[in-house]
């Protein structure tokens, strides 16, 4: 047996975007046209809809091997190809060309919902996903405590998945694709639903399938530090590309440290391309401190983060939320507006700014890294998240008033703050 689990090659993914420029599409346009002059009406339509048609390559030559066993974290920014990739190598949709060849039977969790009947309870859809499988009914029953145990949704068991919350769709779609015993294991960053003990538990899962089971696992998350622990391997999108494939912490350092992935200053002058919904869009993000240097932000000099966003429909509250990352991928920690009063008033359309100020001597040193996402809360939604969206490089103040004191060396850790204390004599 081929110690090859999947092999991709020159592998390219073709869609057609339409675009419409024109407001005199009306019904009555099109028939007062076509009656004056209608050889030279669809002339100009049929140009007209040529030129509106743009090709979009999501995935482009792509080829790559992975081997049975082995677990590989797939990084790089939205719109990088991850999720196009996880489709064709799901066969939810077919490739524009090239060839992918799975030695052995495939399990995804891509989205909330996938492969779940919403009219079937959570018992049924079990026994759904190992037919789909390939799994005989007493496979299923061998598996079936294991599963339920595992998602920790024993009371809802018999009520349609259509009634779950998004968490409960999760802790039971992951539980059966874990268990059901596929030889390759596909998760997407659907993991980041649920709350966090799950993920942890999840992550575990991940490990076992894959160290003592041998079991394929391929692993999308922009939580990098859980791809640098979990894979040995990662593989690198950039723009539909592959950018780089090798050991889980070479390309994930080359990932955090390139300066391309995220500046100190974002702007998107197109807003059909900017982050958001037809709820709100994104405009820019600034990161700025009190005091630059050529190096980066010092120590102990405040930095502020400032949003500016578009509202374009009235009815619901937007708050935004930033989260930031040290350069290892670890979470230093998430802030968001939900104290100022401003969480209790849907605001009206128009343009707003959001401004985040971290105190000085907070951070510590090396490149922080921001995600923005902007939600409601009652009831919960995210209506976008945006990864890298700026990054900044804290540095050492250089006149020395920092809990670093007169210590010269490395100083570890991803926060330095001076804090009270105080001490007496017993």
């Amino acid at each position: 047996m081929s110690d090859v689990a999947i092999s991709v090659e020159s592998l390219s993914k073709r869609y057609i975007i339409g675009h419409r420029h024109s407001k005199q599409d009306g019904i009555r346009h099109v028939i007062e046209n076509t009656i004056r002059a209608p050889l030279q009406w669809l002339r100009k339509r049929t140009d007209q809809k040529n030129s509106e048609r743009e090709e979009f390559w999501a995935v482009k030559d792509l080829s790559f091997e992975i081997n049975r066993g082995e677990v590989v974290g797939i990084i790089g920014r939205n719109g990088a190809g991850k999720s196009t990739l996880l489709k064709l190598l799901s066969r939810i949709t077919e490739p524009t060309s090239g060839r992918i060849q799975i030695d052995g039977r495939v399990a995804s969790l891509l989205e909330v919902g996938t492969g779940f009947h919403p009219e079937l309870t959570g018992r049924e859809n079990i026994f759904l996903n190992g037919a789909i499988l390939g799994m005989s009914r007493v496979e299923i029953r061998r598996k079936f405590d294991e599963i339920v145990a595992f998602s920790e949704v024993e009371r809802f068991l018999d009520t349609p998945v259509k009634r779950y919350s998004s968490g409960m769709y999760v802790r039971l779609a992951f539980a059966v694709a874990a268990h059901l015993e596929p030889e390759i294991l596909i998760v997407d960053e659907v993991l980041a639903v649920g709350d966090a003990q799950f993920q942890k538990k999840c992550l575990g899962k991940i490990q076992d399938v894959s160290a003592n089971q041998g079991r394929t696992v391929l692993f999308v998350s922009h939580q990098i530090d859980s791809v640098t622990r979990l894979c040995k391997k990662t593989l690198w999108l950039n723009q539909g590309k592959l950018h780089q494939f090798g050991p889980a912490d070479a390309v994930c350092h080359s990932y955090l440290s390139l300066d391309s992935i995220a500046g100190a200053k974002r702007h998107w002058p197109d807003q059909r391309k900017a982050p958001g919904n037809e709820w709100v869009r994104l405009e820019s993000v600034e990161a700025s401190s009190e005091q630059s240097t050529t190096d980066g932000f010092p120590i102990n000099k405040r930095v502020f983060i400032k949003a500016t966003y578009t509202v374009l429909q009235r009815g619901k509250v937007f708050v935004p939320n930033m989260h930031f990352f040290a350069e290892d991928g670890t979470l230093i920690f998430i802030s968001h507006d939900w104290f100022s009063g401003w969480k209790n008033t849907p605001r009206p359309a128009g343009r707003y700014e959001t401004c985040f100020t971290i105190p000085a001597n907070f951070l510590s040193e090396g490149r922080v890294s921001v995600k923005l996402a902007i939600s409601t809360y009652r009831p919960f939604q995210v209506h976008f998240e945006e990864p890298d969206v700026v990054a900044f490089t804290v540095v050492e103040a250089e006149d020395g008033e920092t809990s670093r004191g007169d210590y010269a060396g490395h100083l570890p850790g991803i926060v330095r703050p001076i804090i009270p204390i105080a001490t007496r004599v017993l």
